[in-house]
C-alpha cells in the first residue's frame, strides 16, 4: 500500500538512508580566510561542529572521530593556518589571540554565526581563547587536554625552542630518522600498542613544507605570554559548557592541571581515561566519540 505522500515505505527508507551515507562522506574543501586558503574536511548535517588539532598534527588526525561525530553534527576538521594542506603565509603572527581572532573570521567564511568547538592541547588553548574573545560565537567546548595556564610542562619546552639550539633542532624535525618519531608518537599514548596502521603520517607528511616549522616555532616563542594572557581570560570562560577529556597517563599536558582548569569553568565536567596519554580520541575514538555525542546533544 502506498504512503500518504504516495511513495513506497520501502523506497522512502531507502532514500533516507542514502541521504544518511551522503552526509558521512567525508568531502576536503578549501576556503579563503584573509587572503589564505584554509583546507578543511567536512561531514555530516546538523548543529556544526569546529575540530582544531594540536601541534605537529592537521584536520585528519580526527580521521577516527569524523564520521560518528557527523551523524549528529556538521563536522569541519581544520587545517590550521600554516599547517597541513593549507597555505603557507611567512610571518603570520602565531599567538593564541591573533589566531582565534583569525578562526572567527573562518567561521564567517563558512558561513557560521555559532558553532561547538573541540580542540587538543595546543587547539584546545585556541577553543577557549576563542570562547573568551568571542564568546557569542561559541556554544559548547570539548577539550581534549588543552594547553593551558596551570601546567608547566609547555613553558619548560617553550624555553629550550627558544634557544638558538633549540630553534636549530626544531627546524630539523622533518628530517629526524624514522625511530625518532615513532618514539615520539608512542610516548603520546599510554598503552601504544593502540597504535594504528598510518597514524605516524599523519603527525609527519606535511612537516617538510616550507614554513611550517617556522610557524610552530613561532607558536611555541609565545608560548609564555599566550598561557599568560589565557589566564588573564579565563573568568570569561566561567559560563561556557565544557567537557575536558584527558587521560591519566598523559605526559604532555599534566592530569593535575585539569582539576584547576575544571575549578576555574564552573560549568565544566572532567571526564579522566584510565591507560590513556595525550591523545584520547586516537587511543580510545569509541568512547570519546559517545562522550562527544552525549554532551553536545545535553
Amino acid at each position: 500500500m502506498p504512503s500518504v505522500s504516495g511513495k513506497d515505505p520501502q523506497f522512502e527508507r531507502r532514500d533516507a538512508q542514502r541521504a544518511v551515507s551522503a552526509a558521512l562522506n567525508i568531502r576536503e574543501e578549501e576556503v579563503v580566510v584573509d587572503g589564505i586558503a584554509v583546507h578543511y574536511r567536512v561531514a555530516g548535517t546538523g548543529r556544526p561542529l569546529l575540530l582544531l588539532h594540536g601541534l605537529l598534527a592537521d584536520g585528519q588526525t580526527w580521521r577516527r572521530n569524523l564520521k560518528d561525530l557527523a551523524r549528529h553534527s556538521t563536522v569541519y576538521a581544520v587545517d590550521l593556518f600554516n599547517m597541513g594542506k593549507s597555505q603557507r603565509v611567512a610571518g603570520l603572527d602565531a599567538s593564541l589571540e591573533a589566531t582565534a581572532d583569525r578562526i572567527a573570521r573562518l567561521m564567517d567564511s563558512l558561513g557560521l554565526d555559532e558553532a561547538d568547538i573541540a580542540g587538543h592541547s595546543h587547539g584546545g588553548a585556541l577553543a577557549m581563547m576563542l570562547a573568551a574573545r568571542h564568546t557569542h560565537r561559541v556554544g559548547k567546548l570539548v577539550l581534549f587536554a588543552p594547553a593551558n595556564p596551570f601546567c608547566g610542562h609547555g613553558a619548560r619546552n617553550a624555553r629550550f625552542f627558544a634557544t638558538p639550539l633549540g630553534a636549530w633542532l626544531g627546524r630539523r624535525v622533518p628530517q629526524w630518522p624514522g625511530l625518532l618519531h615513532r618514539a615520539a608518537l608512542r610516548r603520546m599514548y599510554g598503552e601504544p600498542s593502540r597504535i594504528i596502521d598510518g597514524t605516524l603520517a599523519c603527525y609527519t607528511e606535511h612537516l617538510s613544507i616550507p614554513g611550517t616549522m617556522d610557524h610552530l616555532l613561532a607558536i611555541v616563542r609565545s608560548w609564555g605570554s599566550d598561557m599568560r594572557r589565557l589566564k588573564k581570560v579565563m573568568n570569561q570562560l566561567a559560563d561556557v559548557p565544557a567537557l575536558l577529556i584527558w587521560g591519566d597517563r598523559d605526559r604532555a599536558v599534566s592530569l593535575p592541571s585539569a582539576q584547576l582548569l575544571a575549578k576555574e569553568m564552573h560549568h565544566a565536567e572532567l571526564l579522566v581515561l584510565h591507560g590513556v596519554g595525550h591523545l584520547p580520541f586516537e587511543e580510545q575514538p569509541e568512547v570519546c566519540n559517545r562522550a562527544i555525542a552525549r554532551w553536545l546533544q545535553n
